[in-house]
């Protein structure tokens, strides 16, 4: 459940909820606390992962707290 999973403060990106650390930068700054859902496919065609700056697919945050 998406719910459930922890987006990381560093780079929005979402991870499993039993992560110690975020699987794409390595931070270990996680947090439950965060709201929209984006799922990148093709960054490189994306004006969203630019606004973002997002250069790999993925699941990422919107709103990081």
């Amino acid at each position: 459940m998406v719910e459930d999973r922890l987006a990381c403060r560093e780079c929005h990106h979402v991870n499993d909820p039993d992560a110690q650390t975020c699987a794409l930068c390595g931070s270990s700054s996680l947090t439950e606390d965060w709201a929209g859902y984006v799922i990148i496919t093709k960054p490189t065609d994306s004006q969203i992962a630019e606004e973002m700056n997002v250069s790999e697919a993925g699941a990422y945050a919107l709103k990081v707290r």
